[in-house]
This record gives C-alpha cells, sequence and structure tokens, in this order.
C-alpha cells in the first residue's frame, strides 16, 4: 500500500484504556513536566503538563521472531526493578517465545520526554513500538502522522517519538480497523505504512532499526516543539540523564526519616514515600493528585478518573510526608490548598491540579482535614512566613459552623448524613481552630466542637438495632447517619452501587468509627468501640492469603462482579489494604504492636509495591489475572493507602498517631469531653438535655424565641442575638433551666415575617 496514502477506517471509534494497576509510577525531580506510569510491563499513561492530564493510553512493544509475533504486555512474563526503594527508574525484562526485551524508563529531568532505552535479544528477533495517543484527556479527535518520526497533535497538545537509530518503517491508523497491532494479527506482520490518521481514535507504530538504543517521547504544545525536545534529549545522551535522575532521587531519599521494621515494611515505606513525591503536581506545587490512574480503565473512558485532587487524600499524604521528615512539601501542600479555597470556606469534592473543580459535591471532612494540617504543622512550629493561614482556617471553620454537622457527601461520596469518620474530623478541626481565633469565635467554635462530641452517639450509634442480637452486642455505631429531617437513625440509605437499593441506616455498619479513637475523641477501650468492632469484625473482614482485609461496609456494591469483570455502577465491595491500616491504628490504640497490619498491607502490592484501592477477595479467576489478596482492577496506586501506610508506621515508633493534635488533647483533658452547652439547631434537634448544661438556640437567621416551661407556663419572648460566623442564638443558662421539667418553644422567623410552625419540647436534666 502506498506510502502517502490516509490510514483507512472510521474516525471517532471510541476509545479504550489501560489496565488501572500500575507497576510502578516515576517522575523527574527537576523542571521537566511529565510523569510516567508502567502497567504489565509497558508505559501507561504519561502525564503533561500537568498530573491531571493524561496524553497516551499507552506504549508498548510488539516482538516478531521467525516463529510468530508477540504483544510483550499480553504475555506477560517481565519483572520490574529498580536501583534502591526511593529512586523509581525502572528496569523491566520481558521475556517471551525466542526473545528477551529489556528496557527502562527514565524521565528526562530538564525537558517535557520521555526516554526509553531497550535491548532485544533473540536469533532474528525485531521490534516494532506501538504508541496510543489519548491528548487532552480523551482518545477521540487526535491526528497521527508517521514519517521519519512518531508524531501526534490535536489542539494544543502534541507528540513526538523519536529513536536514535531511527525507524526501518511507520504507519499511523486507526484503533480497531487500521492500527499496527491489526496489521500483525490479519497479516503476520507489519505490511501498511499509511502516513497519515486524522480526527479520530488513532494509533501509531514504528519498526525499530537496531537491536538496542533509545527511544524520546517529547511533549508540547505543537509537533515542532514535541519533536525538538524529543531529538535534543537523545542528543543529551542517555547516561548523562539517568546519572542527574539517579543523583536528584537519591539525595531526596536520603533525607527520609523512615523507622525500623521489618525489611519488607521497610522497603515498602521507601516505595510510599516515592509515591507521594511522584504525585505532586511540578506546575502547581502542593497538588497531589489521589491516583495517576483510571478506576477500571479497561471499560472507562472518564476523563477525571483518580487524577484529580482531592483536599482530604491531599491532607492525608501531607500528614504523611511530616511523619517522614517532608515538612517543606506539607508546607507546599497548605499554601496550595489556601489556594483552592472558596469563599465560603469550602473546597471543591475534588479539582484537577490548577484549581479548576471536577466534581461539584461538598464532603465536610474535606473542609475540616486542611484545619487540622495546619494545626499539626503549628505544632511542628513550621508554619513561619506562610501566608494566609489564620483567614483559610477562620473560613473553614465558618463553614463547618454553617453547614455542619450534617456533612451532603460521607468519606465514600455517596450519602448524606453523619458518619462518624466526618463528624470527628469536623470536631478535631474545630477545636484545632480555636487556636487560630479569638474571644467569641475561639468560644463558639469550642462550645460546638464540646456539644457535637456528646451528641457522636446520638447521631450514629444503636442500641440494639438489626445486627446487635446475631453479634451478641448492646449497640453499634453505623455507616452514617441520616439527617434528623430523613428518620436520623431510624431512616434509611440509598446504596447508589446497587441500584439505588435502600437499606436501613442501623442495618449497615462500616469502618468509620475507629477514627474516633485515632482522633483522641473516645477510648479504644469504649464499650461501644469494642461491640461495633466486633459486628465490623463478623461483617467486614475478609481473609485472603496475604492477610486480613475489610471491605467498606456491608453490601458494598463498589468492586468487580462475580465473574471479576469490571464494576460499572454496581458490583461487589472488594477489600481494602486501606482499611487494614485504619485497623492497624486501633491496635496501636490498644495497647499492641500493629507491625502484622504493616506486614499485610506490604503483601497486598503490585509488583513493584505500590498499594491498590482494592484486593481480590474470591477464589482466583487467571484469565482476568485476579488472584486472592492481590490488586483488583481498582486504582492502583490509591495515595491514600500509602499515606495510612506511612502514618501508621511513624505512629508505631512515636506510640500516637499523627492525626492526634496537641491542642484536641489538651483542650479534652480539661473539659473532660462534657459540654457546657448544647446547641439545638433545625436539622440537628434534641429531645432531652443533660443536667447542668445550658441550650443555644442556634439558627443560620435572626428569631424570636417564644417559650416557657413545664408545659408552656411563664412564657415569654426572647430575640435572638448575633453569634459568630453569621449564626443567631438565644442561650438559656443551666441556671435558667433549674428546677424545670421540661422547655417548650417554637420560632417566630424574622425575616421570613412568619412563625416556624412547630411546637418544640426538650426535657431537662
Amino acid at each position: 500500500m502506498g506510502s502517502t496514502n490516509l490510514a483507512p477506517g472510521k474516525p471517532g471509534i471510541p476509545p479504550t484504556w489501560t489496565s488501572s494497576a500500575k507497576d510502578l509510577v516515576t517522575t523527574a525531580l527537576a523542571q521537566s513536566r511529565i510523569w510516567v506510569t508502567t502497567g504489565f510491563g509497558i508505559v501507561n499513561e504519561v502525564y503533561w503538563p500537568a498530573t491531571g492530564t493524561p496524553q497516551i493510553r499507552d506504549l508498548g512493544f510488539i516482538v516478531a521472531t521467525p516463529d510468530g509475533w508477540s504483544e510483550v504486555k499480553r504475555v506477560a512474563r517481565y519483572t520490574v526493578s529498580v536501583p534502591k526503594p526511593y529512586v523509581p527508574l525502572p528496569r523491566v525484562v520481558h521475556e517471551g517465545p525466542g526473545y528477551r526485551l529489556e528496557i527502562e524508563l527514565l524521565p528526562a529531568p530538564l525537558r517535557d520526554a520521555l526516554l526509553i532505552s531497550w535491548r532485544l535479544e533473540g536469533e532474528g528477533a525485531r521490534l516494532y513500538a506501538l504508541l496510543s495517543p489519548h491528548l487532552g484527556n480523551s482518545g477521540l479527535g487526535n491526528n497521527a502522522r508517521a514519517g521519519r518520526d512518531l508524531a501526534a497533535w490535536k489542539d494544543d497538545n502534541a507528540l513526538c517519538l523519536a529513536s536514535d537509530s531511527g525507524f526501518s518503517r511507520t504507519s499511523a491508523g486507526y484503533v480497531g480497523v487500521s492500527d499496527g497491532w491489526q496489521d500483525f494479527d490479519r497479516n503476520g506482520g507489519m505490511s501498511w505504512s499509511w502516513t497519515e490518521a486524522l480526527d479520530g481514535n488513532v494509533a501509531l507504530m514504528g519498526e525499530l532499526a537496531s537491536q538496542e538504543g533509545v527511544l524520546a517521547l517529547g511533549f508540547s504544545e505543537h509537533i515542532e516543539g514535541a519533536r525538538t525536545l524529543a531529538r535534543s534529549a537523545i542528543a543529551e545522551g542517555y547516561d548523562t540523564m539517568r546519572e542527574r535522575f539517579i543523583h536528584d532521587w537519591e539525595e531526596w531519599g536520603r533525607k527520609l526519616v523512615i523507622p525500623g521494621g521489618s525489611l519488607p515494611v521497610e522497603r515498602e515505606a521507601y516505595v510510599s514515600a516515592v509515591v507521594l513525591k511522584v504525585h505532586e503536581d511540578r506546575s502547581f506545587p502542593g497538588s497531589i493528585v489521589a491516583s495517576l490512574s483510571v478506576p477500571w480503565g479497561n471499560a472507562s473512558d472518564s476523563s477525571g478518573g483518580y487524577h484529580l485532587v482531592w483536599a482530604r487524600d491531599c491532607v492525608e499524604a501531607g500528614l504523611a510526608l511530616i511523619g517522614v521528615g517532608e515538612i517543606e512539601d506539607a508546607v507546599w501542600m497548605l499554601c496550595y490548598l489556601i489556594a483552592t479555597q472558596h469563599d465560603d470556606g469550602h473546597w471543591s469534592q475534588n479539582t484537577f491540579p490548577d484549581g479548576r473543580p471536577f466534581w461539584e459535591g461538598i464532603q465536610l471532612d474535606e473542609v475540616g482535614f486542611p484545619i487540622v494540617l495546619a494545626a499539626k504543622l503549628a505544632e511542628q512550629g513550621s508554619l513561619a512566613g506562610v501566608s494566609g493561614v489564620e483567614a483559610m482556617v477562620r473560613r473553614a471553620a465558618g463553614y463547618l459552623a454553617n453547614h455542619g454537622p450534617v456533612s451532603a457527601q460521607d468519606r465514600w461520596e455517596e450519602n448524606a448524613g453523619i458518619s462518624p469518620f466526618t463528624i470527628g474530623i469536623e470536631i478535631v478541626a474545630l477545636i484545632a481552630a480555636a487556636e487560630f481565633l479569638e474571644d467569641e469565635e475561639r468560644d463558639y467554635v469550642l462550645s460546638l466542637a464540646d456539644c457535637w462530641n456528646e451528641r457522636i452517639e446520638d447521631w450514629t450509634y444503636v442500641e440494639g438495632g438489626p445486627l446487635a442480637a446475631p453479634h451478641g452486642v448492646r449497640g453499634y455505631y453505623v455507616r452514617l447517619g441520616p439527617a434528623a429531617l430523613d428518620g436520623g437513625l431510624r431512616g434509611r440509605v440509598n446504596v447508589k452501587n446497587r441500584n439505588g437499593e435502600w437499606v436501613e441506616a442501623a442495618a449497615l455498619v462500616g469502618m468509620e468509627f475507629l477514627y474516633l479513637v485515632r482522633l483522641g475523641l473516645r477510648k479504644a477501650n469504649d464499650p461501644r468501640i469494642l461491640d461495633s468492632l466486633k459486628v465490623a469484625e463478623a461483617l467486614l473482614r475478609v481473609e485472603t492469603p496475604n492477610g486480613v482485609a475489610y471491605r467498606r461496609y456491608n453490601g458494598d456494591g463498589y468492586g468487580e462482579k462475580e465473574d471479576g469483570s469490571p464494576f460499572d455502577g454496581s458490583g461487589i465491595g472488594r477489600a481494602w489494604p486501606l482499611l487494614a491500616g485504619e485497623r492497624g491504628h486501633f491496635e496501636l490504640a490498644a495497647g499492641r504492636d500493629p507491625l502484622p497490619w504493616l506486614e499485610t498491607m506490604a503483601r497486598m502490592t503490585g509488583p513493584a509495591g505500590l498499594i491498590p484501592e482494592q484486593v481480590w477477595d474470591a477464589p482466583a479467576i487467571p484469565s482476568r489475572m485476579l488472584e486472592p489478596g492481590k490488586p483488583s482492577g481498582s486504582a492502583m496506586p490509591l495515595v491514600w493507602a500509602h499515606a495510612e501506610f506511612l502514618k501508621l508506621l511513624i505512629a508505631r515508633e512515636k506510640k500516637r498517631p499523627l492525626e492526634l493534635l496537641a491542642s484536641v488533647e489538651d483542650h479534652l483533658a480539661r473539659t473532660g469531653g462534657r459540654a457546657k452547652a448544647w446547641h439545638w439547631r433545625l436539622d440537628t434537634p434534641f429531645e432531652a438535655l443533660p443536667a447542668g448544661r445550658a441550650v443555644v438556640i442556634d439558627l443560620a437567621r435572626p428569631f424570636v424565641l417564644h417559650f416557657g416551661f413545664d408545659g408552656w407556663q411563664g412564657t415569654t419572648d426572647r430575640p435572638s442575638t448575633p453569634l459568630p460566623f453569621g449564626r443567631h442564638g438565644v442561650r438559656l443558662a443551666a441556671a435558667d433551666l433549674a428546677g424545670h421539667r421540661s422547655l417548650d418553644f417554637t420560632l417566630y422567623l424574622s425575616a421570613d415575617g412568619r412563625w416556624e410552625g412547630r411546637d418544640q419540647k426538650v426535657a431537662l436534666g
């Protein structure tokens, strides 16, 4: 076929993604703006110019021998190694029928380019590079051109793949119709040499002219720039760049403070620290994406995936980096969070690294976590010179005060309500915020935190309940308590990943309650905690050949289906190594050594130590490469899981969790966990007030309180007065309530010019 022809095909064929499971992630520590992921021993997504933008689907290889041809990722017989655990320079050795292929992947320190050194052994063997552009984070509308180099472009994104020894032949085609893999599949070799494939889902192929050499993949806004970067990287010399890459990572790695443990745990600690560092963006320092992957990526074309910044995951990583001595990185994260906070005090559910929102939900733990990070850095004496911290904390505390404790989403991003995890973060954030506030605002956030702390069980703990008797306990914490207007603990929860099924709130349990112990809000020997753990162990614990992990909650549907096919909106929730780490933190609080839990997490990793979001927890399915206790098709690596691993290791050495703030400990020691006042709100009312407490009728707008005692005796009206953060309230002191059996009241909403329309009664004492 003529080399000047346009490749036949139908532009716009829906793109497909590679597996979300990665072997390794890497980047240089200089000015280069590329991030590289590998899976099945080849290059998967390469991100440029930020961690939120993947530009290719994969760059792999076909090996042809006199006896046939093989695509190395499908053969999948390979090993991955690095020079040191903290030097992410992957060397991959593939063994296949009649060949041995060795490649090394080197992000160029000074250029937006990836270099691939290769060496092929095998009698008569020939090597072919296959490149699938997904420019601008999509496989649609790409253009490809094959000539001396391989090039692709779309809008203001372009790439060029060059070889130091050149290509014998090149071709550009449409995926599934005229691409290089189809050529081999149909013709047994490379017989097509199409010059261009325009405006579609395209792929490029090049036959390498020698048995060893260097490829360079450059990225720029246009083809000429990408070509210049690729060719100049080759010209500089592979060995020179390799030496600088290793030097920079070794300098960084030597500063890490990694506690001792078993050898596998220590190695995994270095890997985890590298994973956190690799996931930080270079153009937007301090932004750490949740994962350079797309969960079940072979079945999804999501433009977001997990290569987005969640404030929660960012702070989890920041706390872990503080623990290993990388304070500067944590300060950068705080600066990034200051910059991306909304004016009203909240953070978007997630954003691209530049701060643009992706999903629009709001999670109150993500409002509280930045305060926790600021407080932790303050404890370290590491806020000197950082501007805007007090203003950020005040805005976030104000948002929590106005919108808590009911969160629009829980940490799993599925339901509104009050989760033990989220309310715990809200409470400690308010206590920590007091250190940055003054006078009335300080007193208000502490009063609110104390009230919410005393009421955690009102909202999230059931006495009796459908799971109590079967497990021999008096009660347990639920996964999530709906808001009072939705029935509270007697309400129902919509399990969205089970086709929208509604389940009693009291019938769902998770591991969230363990965070109450880690944060210092409840003791490890609290009977309610121990009873809840007994239920969780019975319903969520999963035994695998590599150890114990836990499912998020009973009946979870976020995971592969029974036959191992990808999650597509419904499935079966699988075991999370992250939750093994949370279980290990509880063991530490209970006075036991959490080392076995660290070793479990280290065994559940991929080939190079990456921790997945989930592990397969059913019988092996070899055809889908699923084996018990090893990564499933969910996100890998999961930054949150690597942060949890490091935090548990640090906590083991220091005998206390990184999240346990001195300000929270001091405050709870002074108050004994007892609130002076309870805040009655329309969304969190209460029917009984413990003796000796004041009551604050606390609303978002002005009102008049019409109230009396013991059946509306001695009624009077009292207008509200301003509270901090734009709230309005009436405070009745404990002395005002003493000697009465009940408080009766109703509300006149001044701004609306109407009565609220309901009579309220609160039993006293």
